[in-house]
């Protein structure tokens, strides 16, 4: 079959695994030209290991610091000539490819806030890993249901306290549009710190360290955002930002429970980009597309897997303890904040309208990298051929 882009507000219902496997094996390039990274750690395990920010730091740390890596992610697959979701073949492409240069590379496709998928992870890192010294939580999913209570959680990108108005963009019109959100009630805001917060990332690391599988001296990083003024409203001060804030505590948390083992652990706030959960909220792919004009022409811009290449090559290499800043955190969002790069986008901000949002943004290179998240737009891959979504990739060991 001939496969297209489908798009449906903001995410796209087909994906291309020839796409989708060149998309990862660019990534794979960039790591090792940046390889060999400092300090590499030996064994890594990616919570959220199949698309954006997880997926380039599985990608980095096996192909860049020659780590054995161990992904787990809940991906669709392909079934009666429907594609697969996209982090499902780009799962794959990163098996092919970590077996064709030797490289352990292990995966699981279920649940991770499940406590089964949780002890069939530990039962294969004890048979085939062994002990990990770096944990990569980068979850990003819609809902949680809690194994121990049985309660469904769902996460919602709303503000708090008040209602808000401001400028996003219709990506089904490519229109500049005002958007209207009222706030969330307690109970949504509490649902979003369960869903998105720290409480699953303590029971992953709670769950290792039972079954003994913590090397001395681990380390673990979940990724956040802060992002800028314009966004706040929705994002830092919304119940996206108070889960965020919940990885905060969780941090504390974890530093004190495992101080004797030598643990570490960070949250790491990186900059914006075009991911399947960015395009998802309101108001950030707008702010998305001007700042990508303005960091490219200042020579400044960054995708998620340059952005990993400095977690790993700056941050994780870190003799001793960690280089965070005052606030706690690593930060790795420093050249989107740098104040002549968020000067420039005030500057734009009040100016946008639909007639110039090709004009005074990079719109263009954002709908391109969305449609990159799926597999298209990739060079080098011919879309006019026909292609079996059930056969264009060998099954690796998750399948």
């Amino acid at each position: 079959m001939i496969i297209e882009p489908k798009i449906r507000g903001y995410v796209c219902v087909t994906s291309h695994p020839i796409g989708c496997a060149q998309h990862v094996r660019e990534q794979i390039e960039a790591a090792r030209a940046a390889a060999p990274l400092p300090h590499p750690p030996r064994r890594v395990l990616v919570v959220g290991s199949s698309t954006g920010y997880g997926l380039a730091a599985r990608i980095v740390a096996a192909f860049g610091a020659g780590a054995e890596t161990f992904g787990v992610f809940y991906e669709r697959a392909p079934s009666n000539g429907r594609p697969a979701s996209p982090g499902y073949y780009n799962a794959l492409a990163f098996e092919e490819e970590a077996a064709a240069v030797g490289l352990p590379a292990g995966s699981l496709n279920g649940d991770a806030f499940s406590d089964d998928v949780k002890d069939q992870v530990m039962d294969r890192l004890e048979k085939e890993m062994g002990p990990v010294d770096l944990v990569i939580y980068s979850l990003a999913a819609p809902r949680r249901n809690d194994p121990r209570t049985g309660e469904t959680y769902k996460s919602v990108l709303k503000p708090i306290g008040q209602s808000f108005r401001g400028k996003t963009v219709d990506t089904d019109k490519n229109q500049v549009q005002e958007v209207a959100i009222e706030p969330a009630n307690q109970e949504e805001i509490e649902a979003t710190v369960k869903v998105m917060g720290g409480e699953d990332w303590e029971r992953w690391i709670s769950a290792l360290a039972d079954r003994g599988l913590l090397a001395p001296g681990f380390r673990t990083a979940a990724f956040s955002y802060l992002g800028p003024e314009v966004t706040w409203p929705i994002y830092r001060d919304g119940t996206i930002g108070r889960a965020k804030e919940d990885l905060d505590r969780a941090v504390e948390a974890l530093n004190e429970r495992y101080r004797e083992l030598g643990g570490e652990a960070v949250v790491a706030v990186n900059k914006a980009v075009v991911t399947q959960a960015s395009s998802a909220i309101p108001v950030v792919p707008l702010y998305v597309a001007v700042l990508f004009r303005v960091m490219k022409e200042k020579g400044l811009h960054e995708g998620c897997v340059e952005q990993m290449i400095r977690l790993f090559g700056e941050k994780l290499s870190a003799e001793g303890s960690l280089p965070v800043e005052e606030d706690g955190r690593v930060h790795l969002d420093d050249r989107e904040m740098r104040e002549d790069v968020q000067e420039e986008v005030r500057r734009l901000w009040p100016l946008l309208h639909s007639d110039n949002l090709e004009e005074l943004t990079d719109y263009a290179g954002y709908r391109r990298e969305f449609l990159r998240l799926f597999g298209f737009e990739v060079d080098g891959v011919d879309y006019r051929e026909d292609v079996d979504p059930e056969k264009a990739l060998v099954g690796g060991s998750a399948w």
